[in-house]
């Protein structure tokens, strides 16, 4: 069954948007855990916060990782004719 192409352009841009949401949420991560890894150095906080946050960022980028793959296996059904 053929999508009619104003639906395959509003699905194309909702990908892009989640898409932006994903890179916006790497980026942040990793900012937010490069200053936390250094902060609790300089503060000299115990290392559960230092692991506390490690924990927070490695759920973010697996969350990014699963929204990535959804959007893949979307595309490629798409491509395929499969949408």
């Amino acid at each position: 069954m053929k999508q009619d192409p104003a639906q395959a352009a509003m699905a194309a841009a909702a990908d892009a948007r989640q898409m932006r949401l994903v890179a916006v949420v790497i980026a942040l991560t990793m900012v937010a855990w490069l200053g936390l890894q250094w902060l609790g150095g300089q503060q000299g906080w115990p290392a559960k916060y230092a692991f506390l946050a490690d924990l927070m960022a490695i759920g973010a980028l697996i969350w990014s990782l699963m929204v990535t793959f959804r959007i893949w296996r979307r595309r490629k059904a798409l491509s395929q004719g499969q949408g």
